[in-house]
């Protein structure tokens, strides 16, 4: 464990500065191109990207690569999932792109899918009670190769409030579930289906399938892994396992001693520590973090590391919002320093602010600074030519002043966009 041996009882400093690194936090920005090999490392962090549609300021999933690497060329995710099989889709932590070598591990859920005791309600239902037509649309795809579900579509009406799924689609998302189709590639944001076959390289289709217990044992060491220091609710969340599976899966680990029970200060929680985690003496990153960054997603521990209450606003009435439509916090001086409501404004080539506040304790002169220059290379990785603050938020002011002195990379240009080689 780098940084020396710890006790029994770890301060809320120390169990920050190990959760940070767990999640690639204190490695350095590359200093050069960003490449494939740096994406690797990102994922090999955090074990997962989850996915998102929303596209106010930047989807969830290209987000926390950002986060950690800077301004880097999106088609570099879309090359390792969909040309070099590098990482596939399935339900880890909600939809998430994952490392290939997951996906034994989560043939479990794929199969309780089949039998009906995954997935949404719907799903099951199909596979219940029309599983003929099921199989006619698994076959469809099999036939005619890579299809998206408007494609294989065969004009029935929506069935329901499921954002106007077609029969079609919901017995394409069971297959889905159930792993007998994935994610071949996507259309804008469309899922283009094809068999496992045809996605999977073939040493994944070869790997054995692991038992259950086995799967889940690993699925929470990879957990572990990427917190560094957990509860044991941080650690079924990451995977979205349920409460029976991960609690014997713990103590598992904890019998075996590959999980270490540790008291963190000020948590009433049990806490579990990951014996390789590292423990720098300092983090110095600053960075804008994705609602759905796995450093922040799992809410109560965000509470608890960070004394940081959050909460996405986006299916919160506007009227009623606190802080604003589309919410990132931002890290500095290994805290949650600050939170800002960002969009980018493609038309007008602005990304704008649309608020900003600072966080209790924080100095609003470092923070403000800090985001700036942080806001500039982000602006310039959206392709934005400048950042307009809009005056609401009790670190507006501030951080409108620290734009304005700011003496850093331009918000846009050859200086500071993204430099990309795919190797």
């Amino acid at each position: 464990m780098g940084g020396g041996a710890l006790t029994q009882h770890l301060s809320l400093r120390t169990a920050r500065r190990i959760a940070l690194a767990a999640q690639g936090f204190a490695d350095p920005r590359p200093a050069g191109p960003v490449g494939r090999a740096h994406l690797k490392r990102v994922v090999g962090r955090t074990a997962l990207l989850q996915l998102d549609s929303v596209n106010v300021f930047e989807r969830a999933h290209h987000l926390p690569l950002y986060s950690r690497l800077g301004p880097y060329d999106k088609q570099l995710l879309h090359r390792s999932a969909y040309i070099h099989r590098d990482l596939f889709e399935y339900w880890g932590h909600e939809a998430s792109l994952l490392p290939v070598s997951t996906q034994p591990l989560l043939r479990w859920r794929m199969a309780r899918a089949a039998a009906g005791t995954e997935g949404w309600g719907r799903t099951r239902q199909i596979a219940e009670e029309q599983p003929a037509f099921v199989q006619h649309v698994l076959q469809r795809i099999r036939d005619e190769g890579p299809a998206t579900a408007g494609e294989l579509h065969e004009g029935e009406k929506p069935t329901g409030p499921w954002w106007d799924w077609s029969l079609t689609k919901v017995a394409v998302e069971h297959l889905f579930w159930s792993g007998q189709v994935m994610t071949a590639t996507r259309r804008g944001f469309e899922r283009v289906y094809d068999v496992p076959e045809r996605v999977l390289p073939a040493s994944v289709l070869e790997a054995p399938t692991p038992t259950v217990e086995d799967a889940q044992r690993e699925l929470v060491r990879i957990a572990a892994r990427a917190h560094g220091v957990a509860a044991e609710r941080d650690l079924r969340d990451y995977f979205r396992m349920s409460v029976a599976d991960a609690a014997a899966a713990v103590a598992s680990l904890v019998h075996a001693g590959e999980l270490q029970p540790v008291e963190v200060e000020g948590w009433r929680d049990q806490a579990y520590l990951w014996p390789g985690s590292r423990v720098p003496r300092r983090v110095a990153a600053s960075a804008l973090l994705s609602p759905f960054d796995p450093l922040v997603w799992e809410r109560s521990r965000t509470s608890r590391l960070f004394g940081f209450d959050y909460r996405i606003e986006i299916y919160v009435p506007e009227a009623k919002r606190v802080h604003g439509y589309y919410v990132l916090p931002f890290l500095h001086d290994e805290g949650l320093r600050a939170r800002v409501d960002l969009k980018s404004d493609r038309k007008a080539g602005l990304l704008r602010v649309m608020a900003s506040w600072l966080e209790p304790g924080s100095d609003a002169e470092s923070t403000a600074s800090a985001l700036a220059a942080e806001l500039r290379r982000a602006a310039g990785w959206q392709s934005l030519t400048d950042v307009v603050v809009e005056p609401r938020g009790d670190l507006s002011a501030a951080l409108a002043s620290a734009l304005r002195n700011d003496d850093g990379p331009p918000a846009a240009g050859a200086a500071d966009g993204p430099v990309v080689r795919d190797g």
